[in-house]
């Protein structure tokens, strides 16, 4: 028999899409949802009491309706403040986002790692313990920017990310004590892979950056491992789900497309 339950993925945008595409890449027969909380967006400039009460909420509400067989959090400040929290209220194997230290540590010669991330993320306990475990001989220096969430949207609409713009985003990391040293950038928040390409192009100097994409992917393989997938599910089955739709959100069919979500639904 074959399963049809999908596996779900939420954010508060867009920003999920760099960790679905490496999970269709490897599971190119599962049905895919993916969920973008509009209504809540962004997460970045919300408090931690409203994160840890909104998602776990909504993620009940999906669950019921969708019946997932797995939840990937795609988004690094709903991970570090409600995941715990989803994880305790659902039963449903949860997988969540966590800024890719680990990696830039491994990779990182000159010792000193930028992380750039949404201000909730960069600033919450749970990075420093990751710091602390995972890159305790390294500098971790850290810059949080609700400005780089919104380019990132926008580049899925078609508007271009300006130079000018990312170097001052990049600033708040490189001109920090110690920054001209960064050779390895996290990006901690999951729309930023989205415009890598742009900001390795306006770093002042060559730098490596890593994601948590990849490895989320290799983990939701994993957990599914074994498991059966409908016969007729592809790439191109996807739907994607949006919490208040608009025209901006509408104007994002083009895009959503490319990564094989072509239903469009409101929760």
């Amino acid at each position: 028999m074959t399963d049809s339950r999908p596996i779900l993925f939420f954010d508060s945008g867009m920003g999920g899409l760099s960790v679905l595409a490496p999970t269709a890449a490897l599971l190119p027969h599962a049905p895919l949802v993916y969920v973008a909380d509009s209504a809540g967006f962004p997460y970045g400039t919300r408090s931690e009491g409203e994160i840890a009460a909104r998602v776990p909420a909504l993620l009940g509400r999906l669950a019921e309706r969708y019946d997932p067989r797995l939840i990937v959090i795609a988004c690094n400040t709903a991970s570090t403040i409600a995941l715990q929290h989803v994880r305790a209220a659902l039963d449903v194997p949860i997988v969540g986002t966590v800024p890719a230290i680990k990696p830039a540590a491994l990779r990182s010669q000159t010792r000193v790692i930028g992380v750039l991330g949404t201000e909730a993320t960069v600033r919450q306990p749970y990075v420093d313990d990751l710091a602390a475990r995972f890159a305790g001989d390294c500098t971790v220096l850290r810059h949080g920017s609700a400005e780089l969430v919104e380019i990132a949207e926008a580049s899925l609409e078609g508007v271009p990310p300006l130079p000018e713009r990312m170097r001052a985003v990049l600033a708040g990391l490189f001109d920090q004590p110690g920054g001209a040293r960064i050779d390895v950038i996290v990006n901690a928040c999951t729309h930023f892979p989205l415009v890598e390409a742009e900001l390795a192009a306006a770093a002042p100097h060559p730098v490596r950056f890593v994601d948590g994409g990849p490895g989320i992917a290799r983990r939701v393989a994993y957990l599914t491992e074994g498991q059966s997938w409908p016969a007729s599910a592809s790439a191109l089955s996807g739907k994607v789900v949006f919490t208040a739709r608009s025209a901006r959100t509408d104007a994002l069919a083009p895009a959503l497309a490319r990564y094989g979500l072509v239903e469009i639904e409101s929760l």
